[in-house]
């Protein structure tokens, strides 16, 4: 039987991991922490459960593929609950726009925010079925292998104005400024600028009004969890708190995989859900394939990072829902501080997570569960002193909900915690600290993305945030389905 080693276990490592191991490849995933998850990773404190990153789980078809593979059904181990309104946005100036696919609901809305917009909203929507049908349909479980393919792709992507920014495109079809951040605001969750991110991003609508927006029981980690216990009751081995230290080539070959703790072991082929950055220059600087690409990634655009404050609450907020939006006063010069400038501006916008008004395990009785999460720039454009400002903006931040949401925030708080890019760089070598790997531009997407499989090492590949398509939930579990094809194939 082939061998494949697939490090790191987010959710791409444990798509993939899965998908090999299904396939007859015996497989085993070797994870640096303890316990799955990747940026999923979860924390328990004084009985409240803290999910550190995704909360918003979207195509739930693409995951339950994952168990019907070897005919088993996600529920037995994931229970999936529906998250409604999927978000509450909230401006400075008062105005409220829940955001939804509840058609009903959500032309309301539009007819109360912004009743001239109606059917330019049509007319987005139709652009946005195109983009979803162009871009994650057809390309989004494809590899970009050579410029060839990209050359393929091109004219779907011209047609649909890829080169235009998501922002651009929503204002084409509507001219209120509310809706059009409602509209915009979903590249910054897979860590790209609305101002800048290709207008192909706008099949986040799409996917969301198809498929609805959903929570894992019990906290996104969950899902990791549920994915570990198929990926071993399919036979795989699961290898926890193993930091991958080397990976050992010999020629245009990756040949074995070493930890920290000294464990060694030959495989057929070798991928990373790993860093893009950390894997080139880190886990392959004995090849100088390795160097050269650190080299070349040196050259591109990382995405931003991420400051979250974890909190714990007296009391519970029925009327706060699970996901809100509080907008700062300013848009496109708040995503220029952030993407471009490189600072730390006094005002932010604020996602703010209340997992326990869907999910009351989240928290012990009577009590919430919540985080606050603002984009920041990464440390390769902001070089400050976490450990000094983190402090500082963690009560910057619960000051802000606390004006604008739970006037006695102060009073009610049980615990907190945050957690800063610096985090990001030592937990999960995350280069500068981003929170999504590279930013998502048209130039870095695609064939101009990292490559599912490595051009130089024949047998080494690429899967999650870093490779096509990108970050979040059903872009790394894309990766892995693109990845999988194209490892079966080599280990034919």
């Amino acid at each position: 039987m082939k061998k494949a080693c697939v490090i790191g276990a987010g959710f791409g490592g444990l798509s993939l991991a899965i998908r090999l191991q299904t396939s007859g490849i015996e497989t085993t995933l070797v994870e640096a922490r303890d316990k799955v998850g990747g940026r999923a990773y979860v924390w328990e404190r004084e009985g409240f459960t803290f999910d550190a990153g995704p909360t918003v789980i979207t195509d739930p078809d693409a995951l339950r593929e994952l168990w019907t593979l070897s005919s088993q059904d996600m529920a037995d181990d994931v229970d999936l609950m529906p998250v409604m309104p999927f978000y509450r946005l909230n401006w400075t100036d008062g105005v409220t726009f829940d955001y939804s696919n509840d058609e009903v609901a959500l032309r309301r809305e539009i007819a109360r925010v912004a009743p001239r917009d109606a059917a330019g909203y049509d007319e987005f929507v139709r652009y946005a079925a195109g983009v979803y049908q162009e871009g994650y349909v057809k390309l989004g479980h494809e590899a970009f292998l050579d410029f060839s393919s990209m050359v393929k792709a091109a004219p779907a992507l011209a047609r649909y104005q890829a080169w235009r920014s998501v922002y651009s495109m929503v204002s084409h079809y509507v001219k209120d400024e509310h809706l059009r951040q409602a509209l915009s605001f979903h590249t910054l969750l897979v860590g790209g600028n609305p101002m800048t991110t290709s207008a192909i991003y706008a099949l986040i609508h799409k996917l969301e009004k198809d498929g609805g927006v959903w929570w894992a029981r019990g906290g996104t980690n969950k899902l990791a969890q549920g994915m570990a216990r198929l990926f071993e009751r399919l036979g795989g081995t699961l290898r926890l708190g193993e930091k991958v230290v080397q990976i050992h080539t010999l020629g245009d070959q990756v040949t074995e995989v070493e930890t920290e703790s000294g464990w060694k072991q030959r495989f057929d082929a070798i991928a990373s859900n790993g860093d893009i950055m950390h894997t080139y220059r880190e886990l392959l600087s004995g090849n100088q394939r390795g160097q050269d690409m650190a080299h070349k990634l040196k050259k591109k655009r990382f995405s931003p990072s991420l400051f979250v404050v974890h909190f714990g609450l007296e009391g519970t907020w029925p009327g706060i829902p699970h996901h809100t939006i509080l907008f700062g006063p300013r848009y496109e010069g708040l995503l220029d501080d952030i993407f471009e400038h490189g600072v730390l501006p006094r005002d932010f916008s604020i996602y703010l997570h209340h997992p326990t008004v869907t999910d009351p395990s989240m928290a012990p009785a009577g009590k919430s569960t919540f985080y606050a999460l603002v984009p920041v720039a990464n440390m390769g454009k902001l070089p400050i002193d976490w450990a000094e400002v983190g402090p500082i903006l963690e009560k910057r931040i619960l000051a802000e909900v606390g004006r604008r949401l739970i006037p006695d925030i102060d009073d009610r708080i049980v615990t907190s915690f945050h957690y800063a890019p610096p985090d990001f760089e030592s937990d999960l070598g995350a280069y500068n600290g981003n929170g999504f790997s590279l930013e998502p531009l048209l130039t870095q997407s695609a064939y101009f993305r990292g490559h599912n499989r490595d051009d130089k090492l024949k047998n080494f590949y690429l899967v999650g945030a870093g490779c096509h398509p990108g970050a979040g939930i059903p872009g790394v579990v894309g990766s892995a389905k693109a990845t999988a094809k194209l490892m079966l194939e080599g280990l034919k």
